[in-house]
């Protein structure tokens, strides 16, 4: 049963029919009734109540055999990068990273223990895990998650080690703590992190931090390659520098982005979207 919250405005149903959702993925993108039931830990009245509520709703479809989500789930993460503005920011940046590596490049921001990808540009190579916006994996082993982890203030760092992943993906190699500890050590001394063949074999790539306009790190982004083909000499000496460029202007151009001018709104109206942070 997944984690409920406490607070005397928590929405029980809210909280269920988002459960509905996450309980499909990539290995699972069509499931039976029985199955939502179970991966959710709802009786089954109520998981199909809530599959026929979402069906109405356009975010899930029902086929011969069980239910698939739609397109339109895409709206619920895309919102959240569209509020930030960050991939219209980061597009042209990333492009022209992309055009001088070869290799796929991404942008993740911390959740929980976990990094979510927000933004990427790929190239067509094969590796050994599907990545697309939305996707998470466990942070401390990825290098954006190494990045992240080493900006994070001791107690906030010390709260988000201790949370379980949401990623439902089993990491290649599992740090131990003091390992943890001496790698964030040297990304924060470095300003940068590396990641070789943690997540899973054959997948190499380094990461740096986004800073916005008051120097404060709130995403990280990388350079992803296959292991087999390229060596971490190549990562650290050829693609570090264009990243480093990469993220810094990325980092200028969400400053300005974030010090627009607001219209005013009259007494009362909601504020713009900007970033949640």
């Amino acid at each position: 049963m997944p984690r409920r919250g406490e607070g005397p405005d928590f929405v029980e149903a809210l909280a269920r029919g988002l459960d509905v959702i996450r309980a499909f993925d990539a290995a699972r993108p069509r499931l039976a009734l029985t199955e939502v039931a179970t991966a959710t830990g709802l009786a089954r009245p109520t998981a199909r109540r809530l599959l026929l509520t979402l069906e109405e709703l356009g975010y899930v479809r029902a086929t011969d055999r069980g239910y698939m989500l739609t397109p339109r789930v895409m709206e619920l993460g895309m919102a959240y990068v569209g509020a930030q503005s960050l991939w219209d920011v980061a597009r042209p940046h990333m492009e022209d990273l992309v055009r001088h590596t070869h290799e796929s490049s991404s942008i993740s921001q911390l959740d929980g223990s976990d990094i979510v990808y927000t933004a990427r540009v790929a190239v067509p190579k094969i590796i050994a895990l599907r990545v697309e916006i939305g996707t998470r994996f466990p942070a401390v082993v990825t290098s954006q998650g190494k990045v992240l982890l080493a900006a994070l203030p001791p107690d906030e760092l010390a709260e988000v080690l201790v949370t379980p992943s949401r990623s439902g993906v089993r990491p290649y190699v599992t740090p131990t703590p003091a390992q943890i500890e001496s790698t964030l050590r040297e990304v924060r001394a470095r300003g940068w992190a590396l990641a070789d063949n943690e997540l899973a074999p054959g997948i190499r790539s380094i990461a740096v931090p986004v800073r916005d306009g008051e120097g404060v790190v709130r995403a990280a982004m990388n350079v992803t390659v296959n292991a087999v083909e390229t060596e971490v000499s190549t990562l650290t000496q050829e693609h570090l520098p264009h990243l480093q460029r990469a993220a810094s202007a990325i980092g200028a151009d969400w400053a300005v982005w974030q010090s627009r001018p607001q219209k005013h709104l009259p007494a009362g109206s909601p504020a713009p979207a900007g970033l949640p942070y």
